[in-house]
C-alpha cells in the first residue's frame, strides 16, 4: 500500500515514520506526479498559508482534487485540516483551500503558539482508550455538513471528523508515538 505524505512544509517526516511503523510504504510527495499510484495522501500540520502557497506554486490544488476524484483518500492534520475544508474562517484574504470536505474550520482557534496544549480525546472508532491530542496553534472544526461524521470533541469543539474517504484532525497524531490514528486512516479510511 502506497500512501503519500505532502512534504512541502510542516511535520511530514513524523507522518512518514508513523506510516512506516505500520508496514505501509510512505512516499514523500514534493511534486504532483508523485501521487499517481498513491491510495491515500496525508497533508500534515505546519503553517497552512505557507503550505498553500507552495501547493499553488507546484500545481497541487488541481492534482490533489483530480487524484481524490479518482479514489485517493485524504487526511488533513492541523494545517492539513484547514487545507481540505470547504470553508476556512479567519483565513487570510488570499488563502485558498482544496474544498474537499464539507467542514468549516476556524484557523488558529485555540490561540497563539504559547497557548498550545495536549489533551486526552475519546475518538470514535479507536480502541484502547483515550488518544493524546497535541494541539499546536490548532484550528477547530466549527461546523460539519450532513454527510460528515464527528469523531471527537474537545471542550465542545469538533477536533476530528470523517466524510467517506476524507479525514480531518485538528491535532498532531504524528507527534504522539501512538499509531492508532494512522492505523485508522490506513484501515478504515483508505481500506474502506
Amino acid at each position: 500500500m502506497k500512501i503519500g505524505v505532502l512534504a512541502l512544509q510542516g511535520a511530514f517526516r513524523e507522518h512518514i515514520v508513523s506510516l512506516e511503523a505500520l508496514g505501509v510504504s510512505p512516499v514523500a510527495v514534493r511534486l504532483p506526479e508523485q501521487m499517481t499510484d498513491c491510495v491515500g495522501l496525508v497533508i500534515p500540520g505546519g503553517e497552512s498559508t505557507a503550505i498553500g502557497k507552495l501547493m499553488e506554486t507546484y500545481g497541487f490544488y488541481d492534482a490533489v482534487a483530480q487524484q481524490h476524484g479518482a479514489g485517493m483518500a485524504v487526511w488533513g492534520t492541523c494545517a492539513g485540516a484547514i487545507l481540505i475544508a470547504h470553508e476556512v474562517l479567519d483565513a487570510l484574504p488570499e488563502q485558498r483551500s482544496l474544498d474537499l470536505m464539507d467542514i468549516s474550520v476556524r484557523r488558529n482557534a485555540y490561540g497563539r503558539q504559547v497557548e498550545s496544549f495536549e489533551a486526552d480525546l475519546d475518538i470514535d472508532g479507536l480502541d484502547g482508550g483515550d488518544f493524546r491530542g497535541v494541539f499546536i496553534r490548532a484550528p477547530w472544526i466549527e461546523s460539519v455538513g450532513e454527510g460528515v461524521e464527528v469523531l471527537a470533541r474537545h471542550d465542545g469543539h469538533i477536533v476530528a471528523a470523517r466524510q467517506d474517504d476524507l479525514l480531518a484532525t485538528t491535532f498532531h497524531p504524528e507527534l504522539t508515538g501512538d499509531p492508532r490514528m494512522h492505523r485508522y486512516f490506513v484501515e478504515a479510511v483508505v481500506g474502506r
